[in-house]
């Protein structure tokens, strides 16, 4: 079983973020490996650890994919010192600003070239919050949509998988025939952090650079863009109320102006 996880490099949560020609800066802040692409990662090797493990030469491997510059090498480093196999970037400048439409067709190419039985993503990235890259990607490869997964099953041998989703309405069960593309929530696992042996492993292992050419995708126009951004106002400074007896009542008054109650 071929196993592909979806993962992107983002800028740190903890970083102060700021747009520049109506593009989110990359290049001036700390880029991390989005945090819930590790779950995606970790379930990975959960999967391929309850069917015979994913050493060299075994039944099951672990591709990382991503798609950016060429620093998001750092970011796919992190997965396979996690224990993934291989990886694949694509990194062209023709991308810049691709969005998810883009996004999604490159890396569809990019998986049915590489003949996988199993598509793994995170929920959504930090950096843009859509959530939608797992549905385009089912949609483009005609695969089953499994999203929102928050328990993975898989039967290698009878080609399929099952997952717990919860929604408003409660729990639902779903089952699939491979091959299919699952998104997974930040409770399914807890990711595991790399020991010293996986870091030091994950240098020797492959990252294979692809272009757009080497993918077979010519350029994709993104279909959306920012016109305008701002940055957030400062904050203001808090209201002090000094309590003369009626502090209950201008504490009500200062709520219904700021219309909580």
């Amino acid at each position: 079983m071929k196993i592909a996880v979806c993962v992107k490099q983002v800028p740190d949560s903890w970083a102060e973020k700021k747009m520049i020609d109506s593009r989110l800066d990359r290049e001036g802040v700390d880029a991390v490996l989005n945090d819930l692409d590790e779950y995606a990662v970790e379930e990975a090797l959960r999967i391929v650890e309850a069917h015979g493990g994913n050493d060299e030469g075994g039944p099951h491997t672990i591709t990382i994919i991503t798609m950016g510059p060429e620093r998001a090498s750092e970011a796919v480093r992190k997965a396979l010192s996690m224990g993934a196999n291989d990886a694949i970037l694509i990194s062209d400048s023709a991308l810049a600003g691709s969005d998810a439409l883009a996004t999604s067709a490159v890396l569809a190419k990019t998986i049915v070239d590489g003949g996988f039985d199993l598509v793994i993503c995170g929920t959504e990235s930090t950096d843009a919050r859509m959530s939608v890259v797992p549905a385009m990607l089912s949609a483009r490869l005609g695969w089953a949509q499994m999203t929102f997964a928050s328990k993975v099953e898989v039967d290698p041998g009878a080609a399929t998988i099952s997952i717990t989703r919860v929604t408003e309405a409660g729990v639902d069960q779903i089952k699939a025939t491979l091959p299919a593309v699952v998104s997974v929530v930040e409770k399914i696992n807890e990711p595991r952090y790399p020991s010293f042996k996986g870091i030091m492993a994950a240098k020797k292992k492959t990252i294979e650079t692809r272009d757009l050419a080497t993918v077979g995708v010519t350029p994709v126009s993104a279909w959306s863009e920012v016109k305008d951004s701002a940055l957030r106002p400062a904050r203001s400074a808090g209201v002090i109320v000094t309590d003369s007896g009626d502090g209950g009542s201008a504490l009500a008054t200062f709520l219904a102006e700021k219309k909580l109650i």
